[in-house]
């Protein structure tokens, strides 16, 4: 599954962009460099436990082994204190950010209720692009019965494009569903 979307990148998605932004090597053409999911679990800081099913729900939904977050400041407000694990996030490259990137296009998104696509706007100004989440039921590895918590998520979708406007052509040549 995910290299045919590789493949497909290199065939015909590449020659397409070249031929839309003028580039005069194939170097230029941007691809994407990484995705980053990323969990923040803030009920952490009463339950230490709650962090071991984000992590495991989380390494289900990408098939690679979460990384913990941790606090960078101590906030009193919020009973949080400096180095506690506050959340989760993963680093997709390679082949797995391809097969992920297939299932999140064609599997998961679809699943979201009332899905009309996902925005436009979301781009950095650098070429990235960040969808956020409202709840991890909607990837078919996740087990309805056994959620405790729905939990969100952001996507963060890295490219080498310059722009926004590139970025959005090689993502939507790619597959990204988003709004007319």
């Amino acid at each position: 599954m995910a290299v045919r979307m590789k493949d497909r990148f290199l065939n015909e998605i590449t020659p397409s962009l070249m031929q839309k932004f003028n580039y005069s090597t194939v170097m230029q053409v941007p691809k994407i460099e990484k995705v980053v999911i990323n969990m923040g679990v803030g009920e952490a800081v009463a339950n230490s436990k709650v962090l071991d099913v984000a992590v495991a729900e989380l390494q289900l939904i990408a098939g690679q082994k979460p990384v913990i977050t941790r606090a960078k400041k101590s906030i009193a407000g919020f009973k949080l204190r400096e180095n506690m694990p506050i959340g989760a996030k993963v680093t997709l490259r390679g082949e797995r950010m391809y097969y992920f990137l297939d299932k999140l296009f064609n599997i998961t998104l679809p699943r979201v209720r009332d899905f009309r696509g996902v925005s436009n706007k979301a781009f950095d100004g650098r070429g990235n692009y960040t969808l956020g989440l409202k709840d991890q039921l909607i990837f078919p590895e996740i087990e309805y019965d056994k959620v405790d918590k729905v939990r969100g998520m952001d996507i963060v979708i890295v490219t080498t494009a310059k722009t926004d406007e590139e970025s959005r052509e090689l993502l939507t040549q790619l597959g990204m569903p988003f709004t007319k």
